[in-house]
């Protein structure tokens, strides 16, 4: 009864959340300070794609938002030799709607999608457990910005810094996520590959 309360609560708060905020605050680093492990095991530091603009998101498999794979997918193909990297960061967080195990993560999301982009390995983004860049995304953008369900995005600049929180409820390819992808690439040009 509890899980199903907090999940309702969650939901509430969704629809109530502004659909794109900006950082509250200057906070101590940047995002290539903080390190993932990828869905296949192997270290995954958000430093290797310095320079290039980063798309962070939260995810899971068996939520309503799930489809919201399909344009993260057309974002990163459409993007990607631009300088934008789509980070999916599977979560059993909201509504216990990540259950499965990483491998199968990554089987779904390739398999019915057609993922391409990085996928990290299941982690925690809200509450004390919470993966440290969750942590010092929450503390950059404020109660506004922090994840309240499943698909929430992060939009973080070429220098590190994040530029924009987005709802769960704004889709990938909304016209306001892309003026703001595209405001982002247009800082500089990537560095070589």
């Amino acid at each position: 009864m509890q899980k199903l309360l907090k999940a309702g609560a969650s939901m509430f708060s969704l629809w109530r959340a502004p659909k794109s905020v900006a950082p509250l605050a200057d906070v101590n680093g940047t995002a290539y300070d903080f390190e993932f492990v990828s869905i296949d095991g192997a270290p995954m530091k958000l430093s290797d794609w310095r320079g290039r603009v980063l798309l962070v998101v939260n995810s899971a498999s068996l939520c309503g938002f799930t489809k919201q794979y399909a344009g993260l997918q057309e974002l990163w193909t459409r993007y990607e030799n631009s300088g934008l990297v789509v980070i999916a960061v599977p979560s059993n967080d909201f509504g216990e709607q990540e259950p499965s195990p990483d491998g199968e993560i990554q089987s779904f999301c390739q398999g019915v999608f057609g993922v391409s982009f990085p996928l990290t390995s299941k982690h925690s983004v809200v509450g004390p457990e919470a993966h440290p860049f969750y942590k010092w995304a929450a503390e950059t953008m404020g109660p506004a910005g922090i994840p309240v369900w499943n698909f929430h995005k992060y939009l973080v600049g070429r220098d590190g810094h994040l530029l924009r929180s987005f709802s769960t409820k704004l889709v990938p390819t909304s016209h306001e996520m892309i003026s703001w992808i595209e405001k982002a690439l247009e800082k500089s040009s990537p560095p070589p590959h």
